[in-house]
């Protein structure tokens, strides 16, 4: 069995993308090793939508704003940030707001900083803020699988980081007060990467990041804009772990990410 074959099935969605004669994946443990180039093989077995499927309504640029009633009453000076050295720096000293007294570590991001594309998250969750660290759980590694699957390199070809850089108590959505106060580290990341395409993860990020509250079924298989780059928007892994029925949805928001990178 192929390695992108291991790879779905893992996500859950190897009945649906099985080459037809394929033996299933206990029929062949030794071929589990296959190298993980394999994945980009995954293209060529799905039938990709129609053009009309893939559609989209013009693009609408939205502003990157924060509204004025979720600003908190002050912040402090905005911080020179020069390089990411200095931007770690900066995150790791930061005391803007009260998420600062209860994390062990902040997780600003991780992977490549010229990325073509970057994906955001929510916020940091127990395993991050531990390691300091994006998408290190559970969730991160159904991330790493579909990135896999998808053939998009998790290393190279992406940046991943959240709305906000340090975990909010009981993994609860972070505070107005507190998306505000990591806007700027957020937009240093966006306007210094400058990806090509913006991901937004799961119903909270997508929120954040344009500006809306129409849910994610609304929101995905379109071409947003934001922050002056084009965003896509797709299910959180961590919804998908408790939602597998809706892996097969996120599957088909992936293959539109490989194909707008690939335009």
């Amino acid at each position: 069995m192929s390695r992108s074959a291991f790879v779905l099935q893992e996500m859950g969605l190897s009945p649906l993308w099985r080459p037809r004669g394929e033996p299933d994946i206990h029929d062949s443990p030794a071929n589990l090793a296959a190298p993980i180039a394999e994945t980009a093989a995954i293209v060529t077995v799905a039938t990709p939508p129609s053009p009309a499927a893939m559609a989209t309504p013009a693009p609408v640029e939205i502003p990157f704003e924060i509204k004025e009633a979720t600003r908190p009453a002050k912040l402090p000076d905005a911080l020179p940030i020069q390089d990411w050295d200095s931007l770690h720096a900066h995150v790791a000293a930061c005391q803007r707001c009260e998420l600062a007294k209860t994390r062990h570590n902040v997780v600003v991001g991780r992977g490549n900083p010229t990325a073509r594309l970057l994906i955001i998250g929510e916020a940091p969750g127990e395993q991050e803020d531990r390691q300091g660290l994006p998408f290190v759980g559970k969730a991160g590694q159904l991330l790493e699988n579909m990135l896999a699957a998808a053939g998009i390199h998790s290393t190279e070809d992406v940046y991943i980081c959240n709305v906000v850089k340090c975990r909010p108590p009981g993994n609860r959505n972070p505070a107005p007060a507190e998306i505000a106060s990591c806007a700027s580290y957020l937009q240093w990341q966006i306007d210094t990467i400058q990806p090509d395409l913006i991901v937004a993860l799961g119903r909270f990020a997508a929120h954040t990041l344009l500006n809306s509250q129409a849910p994610i079924s609304t929101l995905r298989k379109q071409l947003h804009h934001a922050h002056g780059r084009p965003l896509l928007v797709t299910f959180h892994p961590a919804y998908l772990l408790r939602s597998p029925g809706e892996k097969a949805k996120a599957w088909q928001d992936w293959h539109q990410v490989k194909c707008q990178l690939a335009s």
